[in-house]
């Protein structure tokens, strides 16, 4: 059975495995990325040296970067958490590990992963949304991974919601991981606690009466003891997802669209809400087929395994 090696760069730590034809990580390898870009690219290829140096037989190297990658899969036209910009990453690694690679968007990695070995598989039409600090995630249409004309299709975070909305990290005003993230549930919390500090007493208990600090983990569980106003946060969120859903589902029809992220840890918490605004919004309604909505499987794992799937097309 062919062994490739995925690689998940993240903003603060690399996470490497070797990974076998079914989606199993053999080993895994993990080290900080370091600040320096450059470092970066040294990192990565010393964690791929490490994990062929246990696994000899691995045939290829798939590396999921944060950021646009161009249609080649080589360079990585903008990442600005490591500060790449035009950064040759594919012929790096090549040079220094001896290993073919591919170079990916991170969230494209995962929605294959999602797609090949997780809660997509058996359908040839799935959208991964990914609902953490802001919203990512991943097409796959006609069972390939849609990437555009200029690889950097999937930037479904930055769709336009609200028109000169809150301003995003992007540039632009209204997009849709403003009103729809784990970002969005803690402003929700936060100015609802503040506002009605009487219905808000369990979330301020939880984070020891301060309102203006209150996070994701105190929202959740406040919700999942059944607050009233912790569980309006959620549904509120769960609005704006489900709206979302309902424009990509007039756009691309998917079988399913797979939720994934730190905050669908929150599990039927966030899935039924959404479920049934998503059914609320879509176009047509009663009158068409629609998706089904579940919870992304892979976990952790997605980045590497995503990656490294992805290498056997090197």
């Amino acid at each position: 059975m062919a062994l490739t090696i995925g690689v998940d760069v993240g903003g603060t730590k690399i996470a490497a495995g070797v990974v076998d034809e079914a989606g199993e990580i053999l080993a895994r390898t993990r080290v900080p990325t370091p600040a320096d870009p450059q470092w970066a690219v040294d990192a990565i290829a010393q964690a791929v040296r490490e994990l062929k140096e246990q696994y000899p037989d691995v045939t290829a190297a798939g590396v999921g970067a944060p950021g646009f990658v161009d249609r080649n899969r080589s360079t990585v036209i903008f990442a600005p958490n490591i500060a790449w910009e035009d950064e040759p990453l594919r012929g790096r690694i090549e040079e220094l590990t001896g290993l073919p690679a591919v170079i990916e968007n991170d969230a494209n990695c995962a929605a294959w992963a999602e797609f090949r070995f997780g809660a997509g598989a058996g359908h040839e039409d799935m959208v991964l949304i990914t609902v953490g600090t802001g919203i990512g995630g991943g097409l796959v249409l006609d069972g390939r991974l849609h990437r555009g004309r200029f690889g950097v299709a999937g930037e479904i975070g930055h769709l336009n919601m609200i028109p000169d909305g809150l301003p995003c990290g992007c540039g632009g005003k209204g997009c849709w991981e403003q009103y729809g993230s784990g970002r969005a549930l803690r402003r929700y919390g936060r100015e609802r606690s503040a506002g009605d500090p009487l219905r808000g007493k369990r979330m301020l208990e939880l984070n020891d009466g301060v309102a203006e600090t209150i996070r994701g983990i105190h929202i959740t569980q406040a919700a999942e003891e059944g607050d009233p106003l912790a569980l309006e946060c959620y549904a509120e969120l769960a609005d704006w997802l489900g709206r979302g859903m309902a424009d990509l589902a007039a756009l691309f029809d998917p079988g399913v669209f797979v939720l994934g992220g730190g905050v669908s840890d929150s599990g039927r918490l966030l899935l039924d809400p959404v479920a049934k605004a998503f059914e609320h919004y879509l176009t047509g309604g009663v009158h068409r087929p629609r998706a089904q909505v579940v919870l992304a499987s892979t976990g952790s794992a997605a980045g590497i395994a995503g990656a490294a799937d992805l290498a056997r097309t090197v």
